[in-house]
């Protein structure tokens, strides 16, 4: 999909382990464009939605996702968190019963509650890349139990990631 938005991206699937592919991925700058996704997309694409929602954000255009309302059932109402969290940096969504429309645009900074979601947290803190001022994420610990080394990852890639304790 991201591909379809005019992502400059290339993979190649290197291994496979548990029928889940392992490889690597060339990622190139490049403008993005808005897409629609129907609920015939959506089944191969499901854990990447809130990633592709940032990317929407920051794509020219709008980006309307529809048959996603499996993601109001994962670990958090992903739906519902990201158009929260979106709509917090400043990005006009509409958030549709089984989906999400995106007008892409600008990232403001602002604070997002992750509802501890890994995928939302993750999903923000790459947002941070592209926004105006800070993102603060709450409620992130999940993250660790998914992808251990994230904050190095981040970093390694030039995100500036700054870890506190909660209240």
């Amino acid at each position: 999909e991201v591909n379809a938005m005019g992502g400059r991206v290339e993979t190649e699937v290197t291994s496979l382990s548990d029928a889940e592919p392992s490889g690597r991925i060339v990622a190139r700058s490049s403008e993005l464009r808005g897409v629609s996704l129907s609920p015939r997309d959506v089944p191969a694409v499901i854990d990447e939605l809130p990633i592709l929602f940032i990317a929407a954000a920051c794509a020219e255009g709008e980006t309307v996702v529809t048959g996603a309302g499996e993601l109001r059932v994962k670990e958090s109402d992903r739906l519902a968190a990201m158009a929260a969290g979106l709509a917090s940096l400043g990005v006009r969504c509409e958030l549709l019963p089984d989906g999400i429309r995106i007008q892409g645009g600008r990232l403001r900074g602002g604070r997002i509650d992750s509802h501890g979601d890994h995928r939302i947290a993750m999903s923000f803190a790459m947002a941070s890349l592209r926004a105006t001022d800070p993102i603060d994420i709450d409620d992130v610990a999940n993250v660790a139990t998914s992808f251990p080394g994230f904050p190095a990852a981040a970093r390694a890639i030039g995100l500036r990631l700054d870890e506190a304790a909660g209240p």
